[in-house]
């Protein structure tokens, strides 16, 4: 191994690569399998994500043992530095396929159906009865969709949840200063209050998903509205519980002592997606339930 304080980091062999190929591979084979009727799908997809979650947790351990042992030097720091940047700038650029969606259909293609532009014979012809508006309710063709009873307003739940995240936020930043300052104790303290709050935020969506299917009649079937909703919404309450996980395992490695002031780049790349997921909330709660 490289010495750690110069010259060009070179990691030991490792076979997590490969086992998590393995878990990969499997996962879509079994989906493949799975779809195409076969009993042993379900078995495969099985096994497939159980070889990747220990893929992950023993690689993830691995770098954290080489990170507080002090392997690493500054070109290993300013890799993964680049390599958290990259990553949730295609974080990004997933959210932003979907957001033109959404934009897409309602901008476009619902006024296109309504007769707007080119669109004048599809209506005409086609779908005469349908209303070009945003939430749909009426449907081009209501044999293949169900009509909702109402939408989710912005003034209730998804304001509430804004609150949650938009504070979430903050404590995850007031526990960074604290790093920085060596108050572990204060540290660990916002680092519990934000994954508390992160997963009183996924808890509240899944009350809302709830509600919106069984009350509301906003499901899956409810028309390009419902599937951008649910679209949108479901990866991005993936994406926070996902964020809230990662907080809860620096805020373990807070309470074992892992970080310095001077070295804490794990904290450090949480924070930093933890402040991306909330963003995107914002254009949800914007785009999606309010306007």
């Amino acid at each position: 191994m490289s010495a750690p304080h110069g010259g060009y980091y070179l990691p030991d062999p490792s076979h997590w690569p490969i086992l998590g190929s393995i878990g990969l591979f499997s996962i879509f084979l079994g989906s493949a399998t799975w779809l195409n009727g076969a009993s042993a799908g379900g078995l495969i997809i099985g096994f497939g994500i159980a070889v990747f979650l220990f893929m992950l947790f023993g690689w993830f351990g691995t770098v954290i043992r080489e990170s507080v042992t002090g392997t690493y030097n500054h070109q290993v720091d300013v890799s993964f530095r680049w390599g958290m940047f990259w990553f949730i700038v295609s974080e990004v650029m997933f959210f932003g396929g979907f957001f033109g969606a959404l934009f897409y259909s309602r901008i476009l293609s619902v006024q296109w159906l309504g007769g707007a532009g080119d669109g004048f014979a599809t209506h005409q012809f086609l779908w005469p009865d349908f209303v070009p508006d945003w939430p749909m309710t009426v449907m081009p063709d209501p044999s293949k969709w169900t009509v909702y009873r109402e939408v989710i307003p912005a003034i209730g739940v998804p304001l509430l949840n804004t609150i949650i995240l938009v504070s979430s936020s903050f404590t995850v930043t007031f526990g960074h200063w604290a790093l920085k300052k060596g108050n572990r104790r204060a540290q660990s303290w916002w680092l519990f209050v934000t994954l508390a709050l992160g997963f009183t935020f996924v808890g509240i969506q899944a009350t809302e998903y709830v509600h919106a299917y069984h009350e509301l009649g906003l499901t899956l079937h409810s028309g390009i509205y419902g599937t951008t909703f649910f679209m949108l919404t479901g990866f991005h309450g993936l994406h926070v519980t996902i964020g809230a996980t990662m907080l809860t395992v620096i805020w373990l490695r807070s309470l074992s002592g892992h970080f310095t002031p001077e070295n804490h780049f794990g904290f450090e790349a949480v924070a930093w997606y933890w402040h991306f997921v909330d963003v995107v909330w914002l254009f949800l709660f914007t785009f999606v339930y309010w306007l």
